[in-house]
């Protein structure tokens, strides 16, 4: 296809794209067109119950995983009762200021999508986590195509993603625990089938120092986007790619895993046991210690 067909094929899909997401109401309309809400008024926090306390947030100001959302948040309350942990899940962005974030040994992002928070609730976190919090985000935490805040993306994150599987979406792949001494991964098999919409991202983060914890091997699936080839040029292959990892922000701790777009895989032993050593560890349970450090970002 030449390119100036290519271009007009473009603009009919996206423009199609446009037409039925408005007129529908789709929850895709908000990865397009995400909305700007910041609360200023923080919710009313619990007395401290626990010697562990479990921040969950789940706000979403672009596109929404609701089945996830609405599995996963009973997961965690689940872990931390096993755990004896306290939790406070909120989807108030207020939450975070500096002495309520004081309150928690970690913040857990789950699920979260567009900018969710306002300038100084922004700083807040980043003083948080590089003083000596935790920090652990899943899935929709770190697919948002483009950010507003930089710092997330390049230096807590660690890397931008560019798109995920669509040809089908959702495929079982082999996981590869790359790092088998990682709290996190510490109860995994070496080896492990996942069925996951796979994300790609833009870079290597353990080019920068991240610590890998599990990856993907590409060729136990279909790495196309199908019909979004149309508007979209990235290509969803990585060879190496990270799916799990983990870095130390300043005196924190923070880990990021891609997996998780279903309700299902809250009921995975391998995504239970993931997200429970991931939270246990950037607590600090396993240890405050952390050497891992994200390079500069050059890109």
């Amino acid at each position: 296809m030449k390119n100036h067909d290519r271009f007009w094929v473009r603009c009919a899909v996206v423009g199609a794209f446009a037409l039925v997401f408005a007129s529908a109401g789709c929850n895709a309309w908000r990865v397009m067109f995400p909305v700007q809400e910041y609360e200023t008024d923080p919710p009313a926090l619990p007395e401290t119950v626990s010697e562990t306390e479990v921040l969950l947030f789940t706000k979403t100001n672009g596109f929404r995983h609701h089945e996830a959302i609405d599995r996963g948040v009973p997961f965690f309350r689940e872990l931390a009762d096993a755990r004896g942990w306290g939790l406070f899940h909120t989807e108030n962005g207020a939450v975070h200021e500096e002495a309520l974030l004081q309150r928690f040994d970690v913040v857990v992002w789950f699920q979260t999508s567009g900018d969710t928070l306002n300038p100084d609730q922004k700083a807040a976190l980043r003083r948080y986590i590089e003083g000596g919090g935790g920090f652990v985000a899943v899935h929709g935490a770190g697919g948002d195509p483009a950010y507003d805040w930089a710092w997330y993306v390049d230096e807590l994150i660690g890397a931008q993603f560019v798109g995920h599987t669509m040809s089908p979406q959702f495929q079982t792949a082999t996981l590869i625990v790359r790092d088998p001494a990682h709290p996190a991964t510490a109860q995994l098999p070496a080896r492990f089938e996942h069925t996951e919409e796979w994300y790609s991202f833009a870079s290597n983060p353990e080019a920068r120092g991240a610590r890998v914890l599990v990856a993907v091997d590409e060729s136990t699936y279909t790495r196309e986007l199908g019909w979004f080839g149309l508007i979209m040029d990235n290509t969803l292959e990585m060879g190496d790619h990270p799916i799990v990892w983990s870095h130390c922000p300043g005196e924190g701790r923070a880990l990021f895993s891609a997996l998780g777009h279903q309700a299902a895989a809250y009921d995975v032993p391998e995504q239970r046991a993931l997200l429970e050593g991931a939270v246990a560890w950037a607590a600090g349970l396993h240890g405050r210690e952390c050497e891992d450090t994200l390079a500069p970002d050059r890109g």
